[in-house]
């Protein structure tokens, strides 16, 4: 073995490097953490050195395995991150070294953590030689095998050897031509592969080891994703030999063989060229035959003695496996002649006994949760399956496939069937007393295997449909008749769990089931006291079909029957008292009345009677009620609808008075009551809202525009105005002494988006825009946060309000909006300026600058004129402050002032009368944008952010091409630009491409390979993987 070309260390230094390993890693030492640390840290540094490649010789020869790893750890390194130390002409030497080296270590019995380690280190270096051209190692995996079998390397290791070199060469971070090249010796190595994996595995098992099976089955895997379709077909039958009871009756089985048969079968069905529904005779018929004959047996075995043991819950994951390689086939065959459809229905059997497995899942077994992903398949496949009967070409109108269907239809209802009732039984709860045994975890697990069975129950009930709701409302009606007083309600609500799961899958139409359920055969039959579950779970299924409802009669007040709906609100305002359910059933109740306020507008006062008794609610809850009523009032014409506004909202205000008074004594306890106010009045202006499309909202028909004039009469009213103003002061005073408090300035936002609207959608409440504006720009001045000026972008548009109405121009702002608005824009910049100039608070504070410059867009697109209207210093300010973020190394941030700086200059240059704007801009501020566009391409900006400074660059050429061409040349060429790799021939390209031609592609492609240039980044995977 020649080994010329590795420094030799002196022995002291060999010695002193092998010690520091013992101590490190020796089990009788014991250093501490810092010490460990310590040591690693010495180790790394001596492994970077050139003179580390010394240590591999005797490190490899020592005796102690420990030290024998790192000289296998530190050749694999020194290959894969030191190969330019690597002389040319040693290459070949190296190659023979890293054979000679691993033959010793396997033939010498040397652990198989070493041996992978020198594996990995040979394919390592296969990976620099191989790929080159003309390749240095071109034959290398067969001249590996080759030379490693001369050295005595017997079969095990030598498949152990096959499957890291896979493994490698897939997860290696190459570039495609160079992946591709090392693809290719895998493909031309299939059949060597093939031949050593089959010779083991269909080899008697009297004559084989259990290890050097598993070697095998491991390398199959490894090798999946490589091996055509006709190299891997005729080892299905091999592997399923493997998995054939050592004794018939009872049957028993080699569990390590069976699994790791069944994990090769298992990547088959999932990762290999026969994936996705391939090879139906060669591989789905097969392990059909297969489960027939042994499955059952498996399964039986297993709910007879009420544990899953490994054959089992491999068997399970092979069910799995094949129902999601061959759900089409189940459903195109469901239905067939009488074999295949007895193999499918049998498969069908075996997967929903995992699915019913008995106890709870999480705490008596793990498997039924992993079959529910195949029933929503199944489901889509029975849905999309092509019964292979097209229209003849004599003109038989296809009548077999329709009778095929035909049949297949009610086996598979009969499975959805059953599987709706497996369900329901895995979604109970257990008794309390079981409950009090789980841990935490078990108890999250099962909650969330509820909601996973949730998602299941909705593809059943596509199959289903009113059968699923009549099955579930016998099902709940007929407990509900032989329930005794001591018996629990864990079934019921196991049955109203899965109603309410398949919610959304259910149309919006009247439903006898539903009205069932809803009504006092069973609602009203479910307990209003104790029994938290299932009053908890009964809510929010009256919560989830709140817009169920609308498709009922409404009751007239006073009638003797009541309806669904108002069984509904009864049950849920008899639970707001309890505090454990108080929260789910504010929110029943805020749904139901969203859902439903013209129905229950004229039960106006009872909701007056339910706002009077709602002294023991909590006021966080209380604002859910006030939200509920408030939908309500909605529904009513607009003059009836001051009277319970001023009802509602009159205390809110009231008791947000009374916390500023007691602000002096107890700040906190007032500063809370304060948020919790401003949280009643958000829900209340929510409920005031009515319930509309966005577009809607902007609807100038007739009938809208005489609601806003009714509105407009009734916000006139001296109680409305009073009320109004109240509200106001309220908030003024609260910005002026808490606005800097996070918890305020985040409930005063949600206040502000609630309260304000467009024209068409105000409120008896709704308050205008330039008032809050001025708070707003006093809490900024006090405190500035993304907060304050997120407001701001969204009260500017409300200035100038967009209309829906086709347009030749677009509708300019009032006078009074416009001085508004300058005055707004004057305030912030000023405030923002000033912040901004301070060293380092751009760079930490990304969420004020990505707000500021979206601010700053919203009022280029409603208020340019006023950017020029604004003294020259103070706008110079904000575009010098806009191109210095282009410096920042923050996303968000940087793109929202990408946008800014693109929506001025395109506005400015498209708007008539601003062409001495235009001019000014580029003459101030062109080549300043240009400069910090060009360094950001150069390294100066994150790659992340590439595409937005391309959008800048194309708006800069488009609108300035004369001008931006004299920039990027004086730029590109001047001595003070940005340190690059950016060579004379890439600057000029880069500039002949992008004014050579109009098209924005072209442009991006340009600007991306100067980047990658600029960078050092051409021809290397990351900037072929990142390059758009």
């Amino acid at each position: 073995m020649s080994a010329a070309f590795l420094p030799v260390l002196p022995q002291d230094d060999v010695a002193r490097a092998a010690q520091l390993i013992q101590q490190t890693y020796a089990p009788q030492t014991h250093p501490s953490s810092d010490d460990q640390r310590r040591l690693q840290q010495e180790l790394y540094d001596i492994q970077r050195r050139p003179e580390a490649w010394g240590l591999v010789l005797p490190f490899l020869s020592n005796p102690d395995p420990n030290v024998q790893f790192f000289g296998a750890h530190t050749l694999q390194v020194k290959i894969a991150r030191d190969w330019d130390s690597v002389p040319e002409d040693a290459a070949e030497q190296l190659q023979d070294m890293v054979l000679q080296l691993t033959g010793r270590a396997v033939t010498s019995g040397q652990n198989k953590v070493i041996l992978r380690k020198l594996f990995v280190a040979i394919t390592t270096l296969a990976m620099k030689l191989h790929p080159r051209h003309p390749s240095r190692w071109p034959d290398w995996l067969r001249e590996s095998v080759a030379k490693l079998s001369s050295m005595g390397v017997s079969r095990e290791p030598m498949l152990d050897f096959l499957a890291i070199v896979s493994e490698e060469i897939s997860s290696a971070d190459l570039l495609p031509p160079t992946k591709s090249q090392m693809q290719t010796t895998l493909n031309e190595a299939a059949p060597m592969v093939v031949e050593a994996i089959s010779g083991c595995i269909s080899q008697p098992p009297a004559h084989r080891s259990a290890s050097e099976l598993n070697s095998a089955l491991k390398c199959l895997q490894a090798w999946m994703q490589v091996l055509p379709a006709n190299q891997i077909t005729p080892l299905i039958p091999q592997l399923l030999g493997l998995m054939v009871p050592t004794v018939e009756s009872p049957p028993d089985y080699d569990e390590a063989t069976f699994v790791g048969a069944s994990d090769a079968l298992q990547e088959v069905l999932s990762s290999s060229a026969l994936a996705d529904g391939m090879g139906p005779k060669t591989l789905t018929e097969p392990l059909l035959l297969w489960l027939d004959r042994y499955g059952g047996a498996i399964v039986q075995a297993t709910v007879d003695g009420g544990f899953v043991d490994g054959v089992s819950h491999n068997l399970c994951k092979l069910l799995v496996a094949l129902g999601d390689h061959s759900a089409m086939y189940f459903a195109t065959n469901i239905a067939a002649p009488a074999r295949v459809s007895h193999l499918v229905q049998t498969f069908l059997r075996l997967l929903l006994a995992y699915t019913a497995l008995p106890g709870f899942y999480g705490a008596d077994e793990e498997e039924s949760e992993m079959t529910l992903g195949f029933w929503y398949l199944f489901q889509e496949a029975l849905w999309n399956s092509d019964y292979g009967f097209d229209v003849a070409e004599d003109g038989d109108a296809g009548n077999e496939g329709e009778e095929r269907e035909r049949d297949m239809m009610p086996v598979a209802k009969a499975v959805y069937t059953e599987l709706v009732s497996v369900l329901r039984r895995k979604v109970v709860w257990p008794t309390k007393a079981t409950l009090a045994t789980w841990t935490r975890d078990q108890r999250d697990k099962y909650q969330s295997y509820r909601r996973e069975v949730g998602d299941t129950l909705i593809n059943a009930y596509y199959v289903l449909k009113d059968d699923m709701l009549a099955f579930y409302v016998n099902d709940v009606m007929q407990r509900l008749a032989t329930q005794r007083e001591q018996d629990g309600w864990e079934e019921i609500e196991g049955t109203l769990h899965c109603v309410m799961a398949v919610q959304e899958a259910v149309p919006v139409e009247d439903s006898p089931h539903l009205r069932h359920l809803f009504g006092p055969d069973v609602l009203s039959r479910l307990p209003k006291a104790g029994d938290e579950r299932v009053r908890r779970t009964a809510l929010h299924f009256i919560g989830s079909f709140a817009s169920w409802f609308t498709t009922q009669p409404s009751q007239v007040p006073g009638s003797p029957t009541a309806s669904p709906l108002m069984n509904a609100i009864t049950y849920v305002v008899s639970a707001l008292p309890d505090p454990t359910l108080c929260l789910f059933a504010a929110n029943a109740l805020r749904d139901l009345c969203d859902a439903n306020r013209t129905a229950l507008a004229p039960h106006i006062s009872a909701f007056g009677e339910l706002h009077a008794g709602l002294t023991g609610i909590p006021d966080s809850e209380k604002a859910k009620v006030l939200q509920s009523i408030a939908s309500v009032i909605q529904a009513l014409p607009p003059a009836e609808e001051i009277p319970p506004v001023e009802a509602i909202v009159g205390p809110v205000v009231a008791k947000l008075f009374d916390a500023l008074q007691g602000a002096a004594g107890l700040p906190d306890d007032a500063r809370q009551l304060a948020v919790q106010q401003l949280e009643t009045l958000t829900g209340v202006a929510r409920g005031l809202t009515r319930v509309t499309d966005s577009l809607l909202a902007l609807d100038e028909s007739p009938d809208v525009q005489a609601a806003m004039q009714e509105m407009a009469a009734a916000r006139e009213d001296p109680r409305v105005l009073k009320l109004r103003e109240a509200i106001l002061e309220g908030v003024r005073r609260l910005v002026d002494m808490w606005s800097t408090d996070a918890t305020v300035s985040d409930a005063l936002s949600d206040l502000f988006k609630a309260i304000t609207a467009l024209p068409s959608d105000v409120t008896l409440i709704s308050l205008p825009a330039p008032p809050l504006l001025e708070l707003v720009c006093v809490a900024a001045q006090k405190q500035l946060t993304a907060v304050w000026l997120t407001l701001t972008t969204m009260l500017i548009i409300q200035l100038n309000p967009p209309s829906l109405l086709p347009a030749t121009f677009k509708q300019e702002p009032t006078p009074e909006a416009q001085e508004v608005a300058r005055n707004v824009l004057s305030v912030l910049l000023q405030t923002v300026l000033t912040v901004f100039s301070q060293d380092g608070v751009m760079a930490s504070n990304p969420d004020i600058v990505q707000a500021f410059f979206g601010c700053m867009d919203s009022f280029v697109h409603h208020f340019l004129h006023n950017f020029y209207r604004l003294p020259p210093d103070l706008f110079n300010a904000l575009i010098q402050c806009a191109t210095s973020a282009l410096a920042l190394q923050e996303r968000y941030s940087l793109a929202s002032t990408c946008t800014f700086l693109a929506a001025i200059i395109n506005r400015t240059c498209i708007t008539d009368d601003l062409g001495a704007g235009k001019t000014a801009f580029a003459q101030t501020h062109g080549a300043a944008i240009m400069r910090a566009v060009l360094f950001g391409f150069a390294g100066v900006a994150p790659r992340s952010v590439m595409q937005n400074l391309i959008e800048l660059l194309s708006t800069m050429i488009t609108r300035y091409p004369l001008e931006s061409k004299q920039w990027i040349t004086a730029i590109l060429f001047a001595d003070d630009f940005y340190p690059c790799r950016a060579t004379t021939e890439a600057k000029n390209k880069f500039i002949k491409t992008v004014f050579g031609t109009r098209s924005i592609k072209r442009t991006r492609d340009a600007a991306q390979q100067f980047t990658l240039i600029a960078r050092g980044l051409e021809g290397s995977n990351f900037g072929y993987a990142t390059a758009t």
